[in-house]
């Protein structure tokens, strides 16, 4: 089977190996500093090197066999085994295979002698104890890299699915808006038909927008204000004399929002806010404050009874997890419903 080697795992060992090789170089480079002597410098390597190529070595069997294709492929027994064997080898040539009698021999001092065999054997403990802690070493490497990794494929699988919940939200406005504003159309077309052909090129108008610029994820304010002018313009086909439509757009500073925020809200002001025989009130405000953003929308509220199921709140229930998705910690949303007037105001900041 080809092995699948990307440029993460590439980084991975390679800089591995360059902190084994600094960690080799670090006596060459002192006894340089201290002699000035390329060949004392020389000398000083080969030594570290000759001290430590047997824990580089088990740490590297480690790396790059025992751990990734043992202990992360479900033969942990390969990892375990693989280190009792290196294990079982170091203590073979410490205490049965070496002999350091010869080197003790040459001490003079017999007391001396006592203390050097102790310090062997000592030395040899603290190196077979040393490889079980490079395997181990080893393993909490491949761990943090592997929980990295884990962490990066979760962060960009919720963003996938954050996208993919936007795209879902924005498409449910869209047939939404075109359901009521069609309602309306038709029952002007039996009215006035010029003004219905007119509310037709300015409903083309409103998809075309809809379809086309609502595709990006932030839209300039300026279109926005626009949209919701040419829609509010639309929805008033349908009041009659009792109801008072008043607007405020005061937003002068170019800055970029997501598209169709605010058409839901403006959609139930008109839906639940005006009555064919009471008199009906909707007040809607856009006001830019610095980088603060300021909708506001208040309405007569003339609840649907039972029976009316238009709508039952979805536009309102996507409008706030849109904001929740976008916004998270950057907006503010007040609802209330007093005196039969209902209120909503939602304050974005936005930043440059």
């Amino acid at each position: 089977m080809k092995a699948n080697i990307t440029r993460q795992d590439i980084t991975f060992y390679g800089l591995q190996v360059a902190a084994w090789l600094a960690f080799l170089m670090v006596p060459a480079i002192s006894a340089f500093i201290a002699t000035q002597s390329w060949s004392g410098a020389m000398r000083a390597f080969d030594v570290n090197a000759r001290i430590h190529w047997t824990s580089a070595a088990i740490y590297f069997v480690n790396t790059l066999v025992l751990v990734p294709l043992g202990y992360y492929r479900n033969r942990r027994w390969m990892f375990w085994v693989g280190n009792g064997l290196i294990l079982a080898a170091l203590v073979y040539v410490f205490f049965y295979n070496f002999n350091p009698q010869g080197f003790i021999d040459r001490i003079p001092d017999e007391r001396y002698r006592q203390y050097a065999l102790a310090n062997f054997y000592a030395s040899s403990l603290v190196a077979i104890l040393m490889s079980a802690f490079l395997a181990g070493i080893a393993l909490l490497v491949h761990h943090v890299r592997r929980s990295l990794v884990v962490k990066r494929q979760l962060k960009e699988e919720q963003q996938k699915r954050t996208e993919a919940e936007l795209e879902w939200l924005k498409n449910q406005l869209n047939p939404h808006f075109l359901f009521n504003t069609l309602n309306n159309i038709s029952s002007l077309v039996q009215i006035d038909a010029d003004k219905a052909q007119d509310a037709i090129a300015q409903l083309s108008d409103l998809l075309r927008y809809a379809m086309y610029e609502s595709r990006h994820g932030m839209v300039p304010i300026q279109g926005e204000v626009e949209f919701m002018r040419n829609y509010i313009s639309l929805m008033e086909l349908r009041c009659n004399d009792k109801t008072e439509v008043t607007t405020t757009f005061d937003v002068q500073k170019n800055m970029e929002i997501a598209p169709l925020l605010f058409i839901s809200l403006i959609e139930n002001a008109f839906k639940h806010g005006v009555s064919s025989s009471r008199p009906s009130k909707i007040d809607i405000r856009l006001i830019q404050d610095e980088d603060q953003l300021v909708f506001i929308c208040d309405n007569t509220n003339y609840p649907k009874d039972d029976a009316d199921r238009s709508g039952s709140g979805i536009g309102l229930e996507n409008t706030r997890r849109r904001l929740e998705l976008i916004y998270k910690g950057h907006y503010d949303w007040e609802q209330s419903l007093e005196n039969d007037i209902y209120h909503v105001r939602i304050i974005l900041n936005i930043k440059d």
